[in-house]
């Protein structure tokens, strides 16, 4: 069982999210959050596998507070679930070590595909958001159907070599070993299809917007 823990200013939509999951016996909320504060407290105490949050919160600074809960909790997985389109913040979300984004637009069925991917260690974009990039630029979704399918572990890795961390850096933050670090940079190259480290990160940088 997974435990959750619902971050969002909204009483109705940690309402709504607690009844969703309250029939799914894969799932348990271990805490609700309204703010910044209420949220690192929880974080804090409760330790959740998976975060369900919105990113414009009172206190909340967007992508950035994304990227400090990342590095400060890297064993919680997020998932967003915003009043923002997908368009505008989908993209940043996981580059910065986000692991799925849903937006209070979905359904009820694709909010909860987007749960039990994300529970089951994936990556969660909606497949509609291939299609809008598709139509910018063959070469970029292309990209991003190779990155839907690194591993959370991978896109850590890769976000951090990508704000110009060394495998030591990478090593230290994720709690492993140097080796397994370059055995990371190994798959990347090759699920990224590029040849060098310089062409990685210029790849990686691809998924955050112009």
């Amino acid at each position: 069982m997974k435990t959750l823990l619902v971050a969002d200013n909204h009483p109705v939509v940690r309402k709504g999210i607690a009844c969703m999951l309250k029939k799914k016996n894969d799932y348990q909320i271990v805490g609700k959050a309204s703010n910044a504060e209420e949220l690192y407290q929880q974080l804090d105490q409760n330790a959740p596998d998976i975060l369900i949050m919105e990113i414009d919160m009172p206190q909340i600074n967007g992508i950035n507070s994304l990227r400090t809960i990342k590095e400060n909790y890297p064993n919680t997985r997020v998932l967003i679930y915003s009043v923002h389109p997908e368009e505008i913040y989908a993209l940043r979300s996981v580059k910065t070590g986000a692991a799925g984004y849903v937006p209070k637009t979905a359904s009820t069925k694709i909010f909860l595909k987007a749960l039990k991917k994300v529970a089951k260690g994936g990556i969660f974009l909606n497949g509609e958001l291939t299609s809008t990039f598709t139509s910018r630029n063959v070469g970029e979704s292309s990209a991003i159907s190779r990155y839907k399918k690194l591993s959370s572990r991978e896109i850590e890795v890769l976000n951090l070599l990508s704000s110009g961390k060394r495998n030591k850096d990478i090593a230290n933050a994720l709690d492993i070993n140097e080796k397994t670090v370059s055995t990371y940079k190994t798959r990347l190259l090759k699920k990224l299809k590029v040849d060098n480290l310089a062409d990685l990160i210029h790849q990686s940088r691809m998924f955050q917007f112009r």
